[in-house]
């Protein structure tokens, strides 16, 4: 993986945490909503994961805002 790709997805990474956080949700109930395994926002939080598109924009969706403030 290239710096750079690493680097995205810190980015996306930390701004799911921000918006669960501001949220006042648990990773497990956003995986719950997500409907994937309990432990995958813990693990895209960590850069352990990679998330993928469809469910970037899910959560997106879940939060109302845009996908590209993942990115900033």
């Amino acid at each position: 993986m290239s710096s750079l790709q690493e680097e995205i997805y810190q980015t996306i990474g930390k701004n799911v945490r921000k918006y669960r956080q501001l949220a006042n949700i648990s990773q497990e109930k956003l995986s719950e909503i997500l409907n994937v395994n309990s432990k995958f926002i813990g693990h895209v939080e960590r850069f352990e994961r990679f998330i993928s598109l469809k469910k970037l924009i899910e959560i997106a969706e879940y939060f109302n805002v845009p996908v590209k403030n993942f990115f900033d």
